[in-house]
């Protein structure tokens, strides 16, 4: 398991690092390219904070323990990196074809609030069995029902094995095939999917930042990297930062503003804009209330909901 202080420490050291590209940039290109990718790594940042939240829920319903969640975590974030390539290519590109584009992002990005703050307010546990990822993995492969080590997939021989032990009692290898999945691998699969639909959210917010390709992808990249060791450090903080996902649903309808406000100024000309430095600032002020808000006002503290499961 990784320890709270380890995931702290290299949770610094990433965003040491990311700003040290930052001061590149400043020293390379200028102060208007280091705020750019600044404002969209701090947005990228504060957007995967929702994401993580979902994936605590993700391990806590599949029932991962702690040893294992960082083994999820990396396969998830190599996921990450690839898709969010594609999907940087893909939306900066669409941009070409004119400020529409720019509105059709505006309300992929507001309607992803709305729909934050409805399933804030309904508070509703899901059902993850139900996770269309989760279905067509066991259309591909047989399940074996408990977790076996650190693997995604064991062999027929090995289970042939585990089903005559006194603990493995009654259980059969339903299914055919010389491989089974685990729940650690229906977990990943799970997780890979759901940051695939978060990122058709998180890639506009931050193409509402700049257009330039390098800038987004560096600022999620940066972003992304430290992820996995301040996932550990939300766990352990989760129930302090109540009122952080009220800062992420209001940025992004900020950001759905932007994006709206840029795409009517190119079709009316109004000439109105919000400029790096001030969508910089704007970023930061609302994530430091956020936190600020959740010190000052805490939440209640819950007993963990209980969740059953069944590969």
């Amino acid at each position: 398991p990784v320890t709270l202080a380890n995931a702290a420490i290299w949770s610094i050291f990433w965003v040491l690092i990311s700003l040290a590209f930052a001061g590149y940039l400043y020293y390379a290109h200028g102060p208007s390219v280091a705020s750019l990718f600044v404002t969209g790594y701090a947005l990228e940042k504060v957007l995967s904070v929702d994401n993580l939240f979902v994936f605590m829920a993700i391990f806590a319903w599949f029932k991962i323990p702690d040893s294992l969640r960082h083994r999820v975590l990396y396969w998830g974030i190599i996921g990450a990196i690839v898709f969010r390539l594609i999907f940087v290519a893909i939306g900066t590109g669409l941009l070409a074809f004119g400020p529409w584009v720019e509105v059709l992002f505006a309300v992929v990005v507001a309607w992803t609030a709305v729909m934050m703050l409805r399933s804030k307010e309904e508070d509703e546990e899901e059902d993850y069995s139900q996770h269309i990822a989760y279905r067509f993995a066991k259309k591909l492969f047989p399940v074996w029902p408990k977790l076996h080590g650190h693997n995604f997939f064991v062999s027929r021989t090995e289970l042939e094995k585990e089903i005559t032990k006194p603990q493995n009692k009654g259980m059969t290898l339903v299914g055919k095939g010389a491989l089974f999945a685990t729940p650690l691998f229906l977990c990943v699969v799970v997780v890979e999917v759901s940051d695939i639909l978060f990122a058709f959210d998180s890639v506009p917010a931050v193409i509402a930042v700049s257009r330039e390709p390098l800038i987004v992808y560096s600022a999620m990249m940066f972003a992304i990297l430290g992820l996995r060791t301040m996932y550990f450090v939300l766990e352990a903080l989760k129930r302090y930062l109540v009122h952080l996902e009220k800062s992420v649903i209001a940025l992004l309808f900020f950001i759905a503003g932007k994006l709206a406000l840029n795409a009517t100024d190119h079709l009316f000309g109004h000439g109105y804009e919000i400029d790096p430095n001030t969508s910089l600032i704007i970023v930061l002020v609302v994530l430091a209330i956020g936190i600020v808000a959740s010190i000052i006002f805490p939440g209640k503290d819950e007993e963990p909901a209980k969740n059953d499961t069944n590969a």
